[in-house]
């Protein structure tokens, strides 16, 4: 005769297991896995008189794998071999439970969360590791900087260089043009010199008054500073020229 009559559902079920266990480099790890099974039909018997905690057999299983495969990993290759993690658990507990009469359709390691202090250990480290990062790239970028500023500090000199020395150029050509049509005009070299220097002197006072950086600057002025320059102009030429004259001889010795 029929004793009881029992509603056996086959629709998926899911249960979570929280398995706690240690890395191979002792770190204390919590391990949350997401398990989904039904009824086999097929075994409906064994599923019904054959077990009598499925969910408890399941943690058990889970727990079993779990706590004989994390600890052969570090706890970075934990994380990077969840996957591999998830078949093993996957094939140790469908083959347990097949004979009950359970099908597990798929396992899922949803957690791995260590201890706090560790967390914030991997944090720390992560953040020290970029700020090395970014304090490498900062400096390279100063780096940069720096001899882009060299190079166009020494670019600068050089076009300044070439442009003194042809201003010079001009100069020298100018006063020479100039002495030319001085002479020309009847004056002579000398009067063409101290004209030159009068007209060189009065062109300076008037740049310097009108700077407009408003800088003031105090130079001799009376009734003989044209005639001291021009003094220190004609001492300037015999001192190069009594310069010249032992080199001259020493070359046509030599």
């Amino acid at each position: 005769p029929v004793q009881e009559i029992r509603r056996i559902s086959l629709a998926v079920r899911q249960i979570e297991c929280t398995t706690e266990c240690k890395t191979k480099d002792n770190v204390t790890l919590t391990v949350t896995t997401a398990v989904q099974y039904r009824v086999n039909k097929f075994r409906l018997k064994h599923a019904v008189f054959d077990i009598v905690d499925p969910p408890a057999q399941i943690r058990a299983a889970v727990d079993n794998v779990v706590r004989s495969s994390v600890p052969a990993l570090d706890l970075d290759d934990a994380y990077s071999n969840k996957d591999t993690l998830c078949c093993d658990i996957l094939q140790f507990v469908k083959d347990a439970m097949d004979t009950y009469g359970y099908a597990v359709i798929n396992v899922l390691v949803t957690d791995l969360a260590p201890e706090r202090s560790v967390l914030q250990a991997m944090n720390a480290i992560n953040a020290a590791r970029r700020q090395r990062e970014a304090a490498i790239e900062q400096g390279e970028a100063q780096k940069v900087l720096q001899v882009k500023a060299a190079e166009a500090d020494a670019e600068a000199k050089h076009l300044s260089g070439v442009g003194m020395a042809r201003m010079r150029v001009a100069m020298a050509q100018g006063f020479k043009d100039s002495m030319a049509q001085i002479s020309e005009g009847g004056l002579s070299p000398q009067e063409a010199m101290h004209m030159m220097i009068t007209t060189q002197y009065l062109d300076t006072l008037k740049d310097f008054a009108s700077n407009p950086s408003h800088s003031a600057i105090m130079v001799p002025h009376g009734p003989g500073a044209v005639k001291d320059l021009e003094q220190q102009v004609r001492d300037g030429f015999i001192a190069a020229a009594l310069v010249s004259k032992p080199a001259q001889q020493t070359m046509q010795g030599s």
